[in-house]
């Protein structure tokens, strides 16, 4: 509630933290308060052990976030994450703290001690649409190719809606594990991605195209009060021949918009 009323980024969610704790990560919540008592900002770090000497890492994934909007103002964030390192210093020590804001690159931030990192864990350059848009205003923005795919889509036979249910899940994990065989790039073993079903519930957005009963295309993202995150998607040769991947995603959008979203970030 208080990441959702402060517009802060679903990687920034309880849910997610209890997701990275499957692995080798553990999660530590903050909420930083205004001299009036208020929710000012927060973070979730994550923290995971290193060798000695080094001891930890604490790593915010798109965090802090700032009230009201996420981003808030110069002092705002200053404070926020002036607090945030604060605590991190003196109650988890280690090499350091690295935060990837929510925040466009051109935003101000006069912490002390920052150091600009040479790479990143993030993309750091992504597409975001903009969901207060008019359906028409989206749908005009993208390719003829794309506007004839969405409007094929139920004439074609396919049917794209929501998956909830955990069998559903795994059958789209086991498309996401041939489109990653087609593609060539590694995976997290099924667990991780049941996880995220289960720890994230209604922030999981998962929304597939089905032929003939199976799953053939996909996007799966993690949604915000704010913000909808795409995470993972695939396709295999049904899907492809099918052209399921624009009604896929348009629909993810439409249902993230319905929801009150007003940014989908396509992750890259």
């Amino acid at each position: 509630r208080i990441v959702d009323a402060a517009g802060g980024h679903p990687l920034q969610l309880w849910g997610w933290g209890e997701v990275k704790a499957s692995g080798p990560w553990r999660p530590v919540r903050l909420k930083v308060l205004g001299p009036d008592g208020e929710v000012a900002g927060g973070a979730q770090v994550l923290v995971r052990r290193l060798p000695a000497p080094f001891r930890s890492l604490s790593y915010v994934p798109r965090g802090p976030f700032v009230a009201p909007d996420g981003v808030g103002s110069e002092a705002a964030r200053t404070a926020v994450i002036d607090a945030v390192v604060a605590y991190c210093k003196r109650e988890i020590g280690g090499v350091g703290v690295t935060i990837e804001p929510d925040w466009d690159e051109s935003t101000p931030i006069a912490a002390s001690g920052l150091q600009r990192a040479s790479n990143t864990i993030l993309y750091p350059s992504t597409l975001i649409l903009d969901l207060t848009r008019s359906e028409d205003d989206l749908l005009a923005a993208a390719g003829k190719s794309t506007r004839y795919d969405i409007r094929k889509a139920g004439r074609s036979g396919l049917e794209v809606r929501r998956v909830t249910s955990e069998a559903e899940v795994r059958d789209v994990i086991d498309l996401y594990r041939v489109s990653a065989a087609h593609a060539g790039f590694p995976l997290h073993d099924d667990e991780y991605y049941l996880a995220i079903h289960r720890e994230m519930g209604d922030a999981s957005l998962l929304v597939a195209a089905f032929s003939e009963g199976k799953p053939c295309s996909f996007v799966w993202s993690v949604v915000s009060g704010a913000t909808a995150f795409e995470l993972y998607g695939g396709v295999d040769d049904a899907g492809r021949k099918l052209r399921a991947n624009a009604p896929v995603k348009w629909h993810a959008t439409r249902l993230a918009a319905e929801a009150g979203v007003r940014r989908y970030d396509m992750n890259g």
